[in-house]
Formats: C-alpha cells, sequence, structure tokens
C-alpha cells in the first residue's frame, strides 16, 4: 500500500513576514498605550494645556459646613472632564461690594500633614479666619498641587532641595516651568457668582495678573504673611527673588541679625 504524505494547511503555513508584521503591530499598539499613559500621568495642569477646548465649569455640590474658623458656604465645581479641580469657601459672597478673596492653590503637604517647608497651611487659615472676622469673603481652592506639577513630582522635587537645589531649580531638573498654574477658574467662579470687584489676599503678582485678565477688578491687595520657619525661609526667600513674590516685610524683619 502505497504510503500517503499528510501535507499541512495553508493556513497552518506560517511565514517569516506574518511573524514580523505581528511585531510591528504589537509594537505599534505598546507604542500607542505609553503615549495615552504618559498623558493621563501628567499633573492636571499640563494635561488641560494639551486641550483645546477651553476651560468651562459648573456648580456640582453645595453644602454648608461648620468649621473650627466658623460656618462656610462650601461649593464644588467640575469642569466639562468631570475633574473636581475647583472649590468655593464662601461666607455671605453676596453682601459684600468688594469682598475679600484669596486663591488658593491645593497644598497636601502642608495643609494635611503639617510640613514646615512651605507657608501654604498658614495662609489658608490666615484668609479663613479674616473671613469671618469680615463676615464676607471666599477661598477660591484650586486642585493644582506643587504649583501644578502634581504630589508625587512635588515630593520628587522635596528630594532635590534636601540634596541643595532650590524650589525652582528643584522644577527645572524635573523638566518643568518654575510654575504651572493657572487661575482661570478663579475668575470664571467669581464672574459666575456675581463678584467684580475684590479684595485680593496675595503677596503673588501671577494671581493679580491672572484675576484682571479674566475681567476682576482688583481694589486693595492685602499680603498673607505668615511668621518664618527654619525649613522654609530659603523657600520663601526663592519666590521673592526670583518668582516676584512681594515678601519683603518678612525679610526686613530679619535684617538686623
Amino acid at each position: 500500500m502505497p504510503m500517503s504524505v499528510q501535507l499541512p494547511l495553508i493556513d497552518e503555513i506560517k511565514p517569516a513576514c506574518y511573524t514580523l508584521e505581528s511585531l510591528l503591530v504589537g509594537l505599534a499598539i505598546r507604542s500607542a498605550r505609553m503615549s495615552i499613559w504618559k498623558f493621563w500621568s501628567l499633573p492636571r495642569k499640563s494635561q488641560e494645556k494639551s486641550k483645546t477646548s477651553p476651560l468651562q465649569l459648573r456648580l456640582y455640590a453645595e453644602a454648608m459646613l461648620p468649621t473650627v474658623f466658623g460656618d462656610f458656604l462650601l461649593s464644588v465645581y467640575r469642569d466639562q472632564n468631570d475633574e473636581e479641580g475647583a472649590l468655593l469657601i464662601s461666607k455671605d459672597l453676596e453682601q459684600g461690594d468688594s469682598p475679600f478673596i484669596r486663591v488658593h492653590s491645593e497644598c497636601y503637604t502642608g495643609e494635611v500633614l503639617g510640613s514646615l517647608k512651605c507657608d501654604c497651611r498658614d495662609q489658608l487659615n490666615l484668609a479663613l479666619q479674616e473671613i469671618q472676622k469680615r463676615g464676607c469673603g471666599a477661598v477660591v481652592y484650586l486642585r493644582q498641587e506643587g504649583r501644578g506639577i502634581g504630589l508625587g513630582n512635588k515630593v520628587r522635587a522635596y528630594h532635590l532641595q534636601n540634596q541643595g537645589a532650590n524650589t525652582i531649580e528643584a522644577n527645572h531638573q524635573l523638566g518643568f516651568a518654575s510654575d504651572l498654574r493657572s487661575f482661570e477658574a478663579a475668575g470664571i467662579i467669581l464672574q459666575a457668582r456675581g463678584v467684580h470687584k475684590i479684595v485680593l489676599n496675595t503677596n503673588n503678582p501671577d494671581k493679580i495678573k491672572g484675576l484682571q485678565d479674566a475681567g476682576i477688578a482688583i481694589v486693595e491687595r492685602i499680603p498673607s504673611l505668615p511668621p518664618l520657619n527654619p525649613h522654609n525661609e530659603d523657600y520663601l526667600r526663592t519666590k521673592m527673588l526670583e518668582m516676584g513674590h512681594d515678601l519683603s516685610p518678612l525679610f526686613s524683619k530679619k535684617e538686623p541679625r
């Protein structure tokens, strides 16, 4: 009986070109996934710069909140991507012609952990106390940790600062600008609340310009000057000398040594 030979089916033949094609497809998919991952790993501010649509905010939730400083109306805003990037902590905001306003950026390390490397927690507390004292005003709280680079990168920057870099040099070594924050949301919220003239609590010239560009008139500027400590003195001096923050009253008190 003649021997029969079983030939492979056409579908079972896998030429080298098929293998190469599969490899190229796999690399393309991996590259696309990496691009998406890199985008979502960016701080929120950097993501916003990648988007072309203008910032839109809507009031999502609101409730009275008792605090150690007194009662406040807490308002949560969401943007067009459903991200909760801004809060309003206010008291009788509609009562004042030119209410006391602080635009404040989130600081987890200072406000939650009690870090002494910055003055953020003290500035927030002083602002809330002043609002209660005046009986009218608000803090616009923007969730842009670490001047916009995010908490993880902020901690990386702290590591570089511990090795001798200042706050700006650390940002640059990580590939970030000195300050990535935007104050556009603050202007949108204030305008939506019918607030067009304010007494602004800030040392930062960028906040002044950002709010003025948003159509908010600043009738008075009140500085925020918590006391220095050994851990934040160099940080605040850098902000004064290299970023133009008006902190000279703090350092003039220290001049006679």
